[in-house]
């Protein structure tokens, strides 16, 4: 129940009316935002956007981005049969490498 009500406060924290803005409160509610993380404007009490910080914005892109990627990935691999693949031994014979040589690397993958 405590858990109910807190979140009941989260949300009545988070929502912030359009007057707020006409009265000159925007500093205040970016700071709010900073705070928070999040603000829910309303305007004749619909929500009309959230505000959020640029970093957790970006953090939002980017698991976007990574979903797109995988679903792409998976699409991929149900489509393709598997004559197409090749195998890592062949690639590491082509390259003249070998499998010791690549796990000694350090690799950054973004």
């Amino acid at each position: 129940m405590a858990n109910e009500i807190m979140s009941v406060k989260n949300i009545m924290e988070s929502i912030v009316p359009i007057t707020r803005f006409n009265r000159g409160e925007a500093n205040k509610i970016f700071e709010e935002v900073s705070e928070y993380g999040a603000k829910v404007v309303l305007k004749n009490n619909v929500p009309t956007c959230v505000l959020i910080n640029p970093e957790r914005y970006e953090e939002m892109v980017e698991a976007l981005e990574d979903y797109a990627l995988y679903f792409e990935a998976e699409k991929r691999m149900k489509s393709s049969e598997s004559e197409g693949f090749i195998s890592s031994e062949k690639i590491y014979k082509e390259l003249n490498v070998n499998e010791e040589n690549i796990n000694v690397l350090d690799v950054e993958i973004e």
